[in-house]
């Protein structure tokens, strides 16, 4: 059975910063405690909590010290095979060419 998402881009991203957030004053840390740990500066992480911007190496360096960084094995997991083709002996695709 299909599952559909209807989460825009923007849903993701703010409650991606305030699960952190909630994270965050759970595990008893200031944003700059935080910032501190994980080697990002405070305007980063404040930017971050406030509007969700943040640069993928400042917030795995955040999941590192919330302890989340496993999170990361599920994003982008390979797809289930579609045809038996798929699951007997094709070679796995190294890349796409351009059309």
């Amino acid at each position: 059975m299909f599952t559909f998402n209807m989460t825009s881009p923007g849903e993701v991203i703010v409650g991606l910063s305030e699960r952190m957030k909630r994270r965050r004053i759970d595990a008893g840390l200031t944003q700059r405690e935080l910032a501190a740990r994980a080697g990002v500066s405070y305007g980063s992480l404040r930017l971050f909590e406030e509007t969700g911007k943040v640069s993928l190496e400042a917030l795995v360096k955040i999941a590192f010290v919330l302890e989340a960084e496993a999170e990361f094995e599920h994003l982008f997991p390979p797809r289930p095979p579609k045809t038996i083709d798929d699951v007997i002996g094709r070679p796995v695709r190294q890349r796409v060419r351009k059309r």
